[in-house]
């Protein structure tokens, strides 16, 4: 028996003024019988998720055939159509978002190229659940749905990345080598400033220091405990010419060294001179950054 069709939507109660990310609406429906869209553009993105049911997504370039568990999001200006099998239509729900980094976001969630469809691997996935909070939000129609509503686009898309991601590594597009020396260096660009060692890093990214210490010197050329303490000088070198008032401790202390001697020693080793020696000529140089 085929269920009766069904349609409800729910538009953001704020205004989308050049927002860097906006969602415009969320909304459900059980589809009729080879009910169709298209061919048509937007001129925003739309994510579906279908919960139930058959159907066919077409784009200029391709034809898909989905069924439950399947997510597809069709891109501004994209030339689409979509239509529900005859027997069993469609049940699914949707978003719509915009934005100046809109498009950033996708692609960082890896909806590049012909990666605007996917099926989820998961027993459960957290997708429509997130699109319902935002038709029930936005049924308030209170000023705070905007923010929720981009909480929910953003564990949505958080699910979608980590699917696609797994796809992407049955393709083998990036070895798993690559990406564990990109999360090493992700944890120490965005953890040097405090007194971190490689054993904590091991244990954050849980693999054994012997191994990560030889992939990254293979892939990057040197040995994680250098490539953290460049990364500290380096960052020291800007702040002795940024920050003048700052002595040589608090900046030892900002870069996360916790000993001024011994930062000394390690910023004389990759400057061959002092810090104060390098703040002082550097600071004095025509377009230096400070004059001291």
């Amino acid at each position: 028996m085929t269920p009766n069709p069904s349609y409800a939507v729910a538009a953001n109660p704020v205004h989308h003024d050049g927002n860097s990310l906006h969602v415009l609406f969320a909304g459900e429906s059980q589809t009729s019988p080879l009910h169709a869209l298209g061919p048509k553009i937007y001129d925003y993105y739309l994510l579906h998720f279908i919960e139930k049911g058959n159907g066919t997504f077409r784009t200029e370039h391709h034809i898909y055939e989905l069924g439950e568990g399947s997510c597809f999001l069709i891109h501004p200006g994209q030339l689409v159509s979509y239509v529900s099998d005859t027997k069993h239509p469609w049940r699914y729900r949707w978003v719509a978002f915009i934005g100046q980094d809109a498009h950033n976001i996708v692609a960082e969630a890896g909806f590049v190229d012909n990666h605007s469809v996917f099926t989820f691997i998961k027993e459960h996935s957290h997708i429509p659940t997130a699109i319902s909070r935002m038709q029930e939000v936005f049924y308030t129609k209170k000023e705070s749905a905007h923010m929720a509503s981009l909480g929910y686009l953003y564990l949505i898309l958080a699910e979608a990345q980590d699917v696609l991601s797994s796809q992407s590594r049955l393709t083998g597009t990036e070895s798993q080598v690559q990406r564990t020396v990109k999360q090493m260096i992700l944890y120490m660009s965005t953890q040097f400033a405090h007194p971190v060692s490689i054993e904590q890093m091991c244990d954050s990214l849980g693999y054994n220091r012997a191994y990560l210490s030889r992939i990254f010197k293979k892939e990057t050329g040197l040995s994680p405990v250098t490539y953290l303490l460049k990364l500290r000088i380096d960052k020291s070198r800007q702040l002795l010419l940024e920050r003048p008032e700052l002595s040589i401790e608090q900046i030892a202390s900002s870069v996360g060294i916790t000993d001024a001697l011994y930062f000394s020693r390690q910023f004389t080793r990759f400057c061959s001179m002092s810090p104060s020696a390098y703040r002082n000529r550097i600071g004095r140089k025509p377009g230096g950054s400070s004059q001291l």
